[in-house]
């Protein structure tokens, strides 16, 4: 699998948006494209929401102490939150606002080829960022497809960028649409449609963003296949005689909090035992990185079944 790179992708995302904003408030200040101050909103929108990215990153980097033992790497899941909701309340809401402004007093365009221009560099410059996005997303993907993929991703950085590069190239293309037929059909209200169209398209994009991010920040598991390798890690020792299982908690893009359960053999000592949850423990972050802190807890099975049963009765019953 190949190695990805999340700073790239949003300093990427982040040079482009910065110049693309500046283009597009120049060109719609220019003809007084009601589309245009929609995508220069939308643009600032993104270029803020970079910046957010970044400081949520180096947030989460920063090591676990006395008040956050796990690590703080739930600070990317919540900034990953505010920018769906940015993307929201100002992105859409802002496009929502100018275009139905624009539907009321539909007034005509000025200099309409300086859109063009505009929409035309924007494109290259969204294209650019939306490939390196897309390309760090395919290397961490696997075999999943697309959608599976953001659904099961631990690291909004790149998903973000990448929804967000493709919501803008989106609202690139209606833009397009909505200046050229303003124009050539002489009926400036579709100027005023095309940002409500961006604002569609920026609504959506930001509840998919606030769903996953929601699901992160409140905890989610880990990946099924790191589960099923600390179950075999586990598994495997010679002191286990049976694994219950194991409940994991992704706590950042790259941390993992996992509880393991296991039944031991009833020859062990005491001693014994703990010489065997040191093996476990040691096997486990020897191959598992990301598996920062790891609770083994001797069990017996219909303890654990139990507490399992338990679990779900608790579940199945009406709030």
């Amino acid at each position: 699998m190949a190695s990805s790179n999340p700073r790239r992708v949003v300093y990427a995302a982040l040079a482009g948006n910065l110049a693309i904003a500046v283009a597009k408030f120049v060109a719609a200040g220019f003809s007084g494209s009601s589309a245009m101050l929609s995508e220069g909103v939308h643009s600032l929108v993104d270029t803020a929401n970079e910046l957010l990215l970044l400081y949520g990153m180096h947030r989460a980097a920063k090591p676990p102490d006395a008040i956050h033992p796990f690590g703080h790497g739930r600070e990317l899941y919540f900034w990953s939150f505010i920018v769906a909701l940015l993307v929201f309340a100002l992105g859409a809401g802002v496009s929502l606002f100018e275009g139905v402004g624009h539907l009321r007093r539909p007034d005509p365009m000025s200099d309409p080829l300086i859109n063009y221009l505009v929409l035309g560099v924007s494109m290259l410059f969204e294209g650019g960022s939306w490939y390196v996005a897309l390309r760090e997303f395919r290397a961490v993907k696997g075999a999943m497809g697309y959608f599976e993929a953001f659904r099961k991703s631990k690291d909004p950085s790149t998903f973000t960028v990448l929804l967000e590069d493709s919501a803008a190239l989106i609202g690139l293309l209606i833009a397009f649409a909505g200046v050229a037929c303003a124009q050539a059909l002489g009926m400036p209200r579709l100027d005023g449609a095309a940002s409500i169209g961006i604002a569609v398209v920026l609504a959506v994009a930001a509840g998919l963003l606030a769903r996953e991010s929601k699901g992160l920040l409140i905890g989610e598991p880990a990946h099924p296949k790191l589960r099923e390798s600390l179950l075999g890690i586990a598994a495997a020792d010679p002191g286990v005689g049976h694994v219950n299982g194991v409940l994991t908690v992704q706590m950042g893009p790259h941390t993992v909090v996992a509880a393991l359960s296991a039944e031991f053999e009833d020859r062990l000592t005491t001693p014994q035992i703990e010489e065997c949850i040191n093996r476990i423990e040691q096997a486990i972050k020897s191959r598992h990185a990301e598996v920062t802190s790891l609770f083994i807890k001797p069990q017996t099975t219909e303890t654990w079944r139990a507490r399992r049963r338990a679990i779900e009765r608790a579940n199945r019953e009406p709030d």
